[in-house]
């Protein structure tokens, strides 16, 4: 059984690797702004979290999974995902800018805040419509207070929170300043592996087959 990730994701795709999956990876071609932003305008506010991250995570499945199916070879699941951390209220995805990560440490200091995970699978088969199940993992994070200035800005200088949903990671530099993680600590790297174990199984697929 074949196995794509839509997903350029390291994380994702060393999660995969991990559970001993060895995956194609295809980068979706969605424009996950202007699609957040199309939400947001035909509900009138912004979405929450957990339908956010379930929106973009099935457009950017559902768009590699149609790309496979057209080409009429691939026999497989395509997974793809996609992840917001929340904190009192606000919404973080990547902060792209050392001082937008330097803000949102000194706030998640001491704090806890919830990861939300969108997964989309697809079955895709030749010569049929691609078939998805789809849901959303959470995990709730939990910061050291002792954290000092001096950790933060070490840390955003390694440029490691920059380019990850809530400027940290769980399973590298970032893991240390992290006391406690309530549910699939998988979520937090980027994909609830038991998750996509379920969602296989709604489409018909046993997890062990997906491996390599």
């Amino acid at each position: 059984m074949r196995v794509c990730l839509a997903s350029t994701s390291p994380a994702r795709l060393m999660l995969l690797r991990q559970a001993g999956i060895e995956p194609l990876t295809m980068s979706p071609e969605v424009d996950e702004d202007a699609l957040a932003a199309a939400a947001a305008a035909e509900r009138g506010e912004q979405l929450p979290p957990a339908e956010l991250v379930m929106l973009l995570a099935r457009a950017k499945a559902a768009d590699v999974a149609s790309r496979l199916a057209a080409e009429g070879e691939f026999d497989g699941l395509v997974i793809g995902g996609d992840s917001m951390f929340a904190l009192g209220g606000r919404v973080y995805g990547k902060p792209y800018t050392p001082e937008e990560a330097t803000r949102r440490w000194h706030e998640m200091r001491g704090a806890t805040g919830i990861l939300h995970s969108g997964h989309s699978v697809h079955r895709v088969l030749p010569g049929a419509a691609p078939v998805e199940a789809a849901a959303v993992a959470e995990a709730a994070v939990s910061f050291a207070e002792d954290i000092t200035d001096a950790e933060i800005a070490a840390y955003v200088a390694s440029g490691e929170p920059l380019h990850v949903a809530g400027a940290f990671t769980v399973d590298s530099l970032g893991g240390a300043f992290i006391t406690r993680v309530d549910g699939d600590p998988s979520t937090v790297v980027g994909m609830s592996l038991s998750t996509v174990r379920r969602l296989a199984a709604d489409l018909g697929v046993a997890w062990t087959d997906l491996w390599s």
